[in-house]
């Protein structure tokens, strides 16, 4: 399937670029950037043509799907640009920053008959993946409670939390807190810098259809500082319960369900197999339970190479993000719908400002969908 990316932003260069032409079921045959000095910039690097116009791109390669890489405050006005275009596009998160784009972008996307897939990778990476599966098979019963518990921010936080009770599991009511504290002076990761420090502590609780319960924690510092290491997302279950524990990006899955004298925990064992017993490329994730109907449940990586050691060596964020783009490729080729889609990414970006709009009304619950009049309130300050 022949792919355009859409946007000079790094990740097109670093990250999509690379996917794309790491994957033998696509071709890259094209870049777009604003500026000539951009789109010529990236085109180089992947070894594609670049163009200016849009439109002179679809005709001269032909492209079947678009990625979207650009500003983060672009993601919304390009989108709905390459999907009037008429192609299917991959958009970064969030789908849009307002929920009237968003639904524009969803609107046009059925006037062209497109798809539309976003890449939330979150509930994507390996580790989520086979938590997933082991939900789906039953082994922990009916989840009642999700943690996003600062393992991302904003919608990437809300898809992890969402996706333990399962994403047609339907939100009726969020109330939040923001609040902003002052931190003793430390390093910034991100920014290189040290100096004293503020943060804004994000805090949500949605009530599910069911009286299931969705919990949101986040701090704006949560990628960067030595104060805030704990990331983690939790769900708590009819016959057992997960925690992701640990510091940053080195974590452990605690996943336990009960022991035979149903008296303790037992814990399920992850194993991660690779392509040779020291190191190489993710083959599979396989979860050793105590279910004799379920022993052994494995995650197999879709991206494994066919021949050992002759495949990409992805980490488990690029994994996550090539199923994203496969998504819409199979959606594409199939007819069928995206696994996540644009109205998933709509409804994590409308809990992430319900969140903020409950804060800023002091506390008040706010019933889904969002009424677009507390939106516009709340942008208008």
């Amino acid at each position: 399937m022949r792919v355009a990316i859409i946007g000079t932003a790094a990740r097109s260069d670093y990250l999509y670029g690379p996917i794309v032409k790491a994957l033998p079921e696509l071709e890259l045959v094209a870049v777009w950037g604003r500026s000539e000095g951009s789109a010529r910039a990236l085109g180089e690097s992947l070894q594609v043509p670049h163009f200016t116009d849009l439109q002179q791109l679809i005709d001269h390669t032909a492209p079947q799907i678009g990625i979207v890489s650009v500003a983060y405050g672009a993601n919304g006005e390009v989108g709905l640009m390459v999907v009037e275009h008429g192609l299917s596009v991959l958009l970064e998160t969030p789908i849009a920053h307002d929920l009237e784009e968003a639904d524009r972008i969803i609107e046009a996307a059925q006037r062209k008959g497109v798809k539309v897939e976003v890449a939330e990778q979150f509930h994507r990476r390996p580790l989520e993946q086979i938590k997933l599966k082991l939900i789906e098979l039953g082994i922990f019963g009916r989840v009642h409670t999700s943690f996003n518990d600062f393992a991302g921010h904003g919608y990437h936080g809300v898809s992890v939390m969402r996706s333990y009770l399962g994403f047609d599991a339907r939100p009726l009511t969020v109330t939040g807190m923001v609040r902003k504290f002052g931190l003793d002076a430390h390093w910034s990761l991100l920014s290189g810098s040290r100096g004293l420090r503020t943060e804004t502590q994000e805090h949500g609780m949605v009530e599910f259809e069911g009286g299931r319960i969705g919990i949101y924690h986040w701090t704006d510092v949560g990628y960067d500082s030595a104060l805030r290491w704990w990331r983690s997302s939790r769900f708590l279950a009819e016959k057992g319960m997960g925690i992701t524990t640990g510091i940053g990006g080195d974590v452990d899955e605690r996943l336990s369900v009960l022991t035979h004298d149903r008296e303790a925990p037992h814990f399920i064992t992850l194993e991660r197999r690779l392509e040779r017993n020291d190191g190489g490329a993710l083959r599979q994730i396989v979860a050793h339970t105590p279910l004799p109907e379920h022993p052994t449940v494995v995650w197999e990586n879709p991206f494994k190479s066919v021949k050992k050691g002759h495949g990409v060596q992805w980490h488990d964020d690029e994994i996550g993000v090539a199923s994203c783009l496969m998504s819409l490729v199979n959606a594409v080729s199939s007819g069928t719908e995206p696994s996540y889609g644009p109205l998933q990414a709509k409804l994590d970006q409308e809990i992430t400002q319900a969140i903020r709009l409950s804060s800023r009304e002091g506390g008040i619950p706010i019933s889904l969908p969002v009424d677009p009049q507390w939106v516009r309130r709340m942008e208008q300050g």
